[in-house]
């Protein structure tokens, strides 16, 4: 049996968004049980010159969202990236959950060939289906949840590897 491009990219996000809801939850725990303001986790980075949590997170779930719904032949649902604390990022996690298990097998299998365009800023970005799921959608949405797990683990959160991988070993 081969791989479909459906099981490529449904199961392999959903854990994983899962894993991060789990990990924002603990975050959220975490401020709570310290008194730490909750907006403060989401505008915090690593160095200077990279993103916050907050738009880790946003990146993770756009390419979540994104990558099964362009390869079904939809445009995905836009979301705002107003999210400032880690109730409206968790909530935002859970929103694209809900959004990634409407897509079918149907829609996603056989898109190995689909033209994929994007518009990244100024960056026009062109892929075929498979091109755009293994070398850019993936590698993309584990960078940013790694880093919004590193962000949370510098900051103090009790979080661990099994945390990270949660849901991706059930």
């Amino acid at each position: 049996m081969s791989l479909s491009m459906y099981q490529s990219s449904v199961p392999i996000f959903l854990p994983l968004l899962m894993n991060l809801k789990t990990l924002l939850e603990k975050a959220a725990a975490h401020c709570e049980t310290k008194k730490i303001d909750p907006s403060v986790l989401p505008a915090t980075r690593l160095f200077p010159d990279m993103f916050p949590l907050s738009k880790q997170v946003q990146i993770a779930t756009d390419h979540a969202k994104g990558c099964p719904a362009r390869l079904a032949g939809l445009e995905p649902p836009p979301f705002e990236d107003n999210e400032k604390t880690l109730a409206e990022l968790i909530a935002r996690v859970q929103k694209t959950i809900d959004y990634v298990n409407t897509l079918k097998p149907a829609q996603i299998d056989g898109s190995e060939e689909r033209n994929i365009e994007l518009k990244i800023g100024s960056h026009e970005l062109k892929f075929i289906g498979h091109a755009y799921l293994l070398k850019f959608a993936l590698p993309n949405f584990y960078f940013h949840v790694t880093t919004a797990y590193n962000i949370l683990r510098h900051n103090g959160v009790d979080v661990g590897k099994s945390d990270f991988l949660g849901h991706l070993l059930r």
